[in-house]
């Protein structure tokens, strides 16, 4: 089972590097396409400079305006060739490491959709305002799709290849998250979870995530829950 591991960047100069080793370190079936969104920083400097395009386990391509996390992630998943896909963030929020529970579940249970949720065992893996802003998006999609998840808003979110491409994905930002978890509960996809640790960063650290996104997410579920 071959994972596409997918790394939308926007100035991540500092971490890239490190995140990519991290990846390429675990032990799985994988290529790593890299879509850098217009970079300001050095970070599509570092990228060409290491990878050019890329060959063989890494793959990098270059958005020639910045479009937003969204729109880089659908440029890799057009050009992933893995069973599944996953996402994996530039910075070091979530650790590359804990894929492998997302790749063991699949592949002892054939999941079409696994995530990692950073709440199913306890809500300490944020702050307490970011967790009652994840819990109240992860409440209402629940409410409007008779889900149970417990992490919506999660990054990694695992999909078999073939699922996501039928999806068709439209999200530029950070709706993105919303918008493939609606999609596969309005199509009937069973998403299974399993925990996983994840150390918070601060907008000191380049957090990028706001509160309009929080109040797009909602727009977002509302709408793909009602869209014919």
């Amino acid at each position: 089972m071959k994972i596409s591991v997918l790394m939308p960047v926007y100035n991540e100069f500092k971490t890239i590097a490190d995140v990519v080793d991290l990846v390429k370190n675990v032990d799985f079936d994988k290529e790593i396409i890299i879509v850098d969104d217009c970079s300001t920083d050095g970070t599509r400097e570092l990228l060409r400079k290491t990878f050019g395009d890329g060959t063989g386990v890494v793959r990098v391509f270059y958005h020639e305006k910045n479009s937003g996390k969204g729109a880089a992630i659908r440029t890799a998943i057009s050009r992933a060739s893995g069973d599944y896909v996953v996402v994996q963030d530039a910075d070091m929020e979530y650790s590359p490491h804990e894929i492998m529970k997302l790749v063991s579940l699949a592949d002892v249970t054939g999941a079409e959709a696994v995530f990692g949720s950073r709440f199913k065992n306890t809500w300490r893996a944020t702050s307490l305002p970011h967790y009652l802003v994840n819990w109240f998006l992860t409440a209402l999609t629940n409410i409007l799709f008779g889900s149970h998840l417990t992490d919506m808003e999660t990054c990694y979110k695992m999909v078999r290849t073939d699922v996501i491409r039928e999806l068709d994905i439209r999200a530029d930002r950070f709706e993105f998250e919303p918008e493939v978890t609606a999609k596969l509960l309005k199509k009937g996809v069973k998403i299974q979870e399993v925990p996983i640790s994840y150390r918070g960063r601060g907008y000191d650290e380049g957090k990028k995530i706001t509160w309009k996104d929080g109040f797009e997410a909602v727009l977002a579920i509302l709408r793909y829950r009602f869209q014919k």
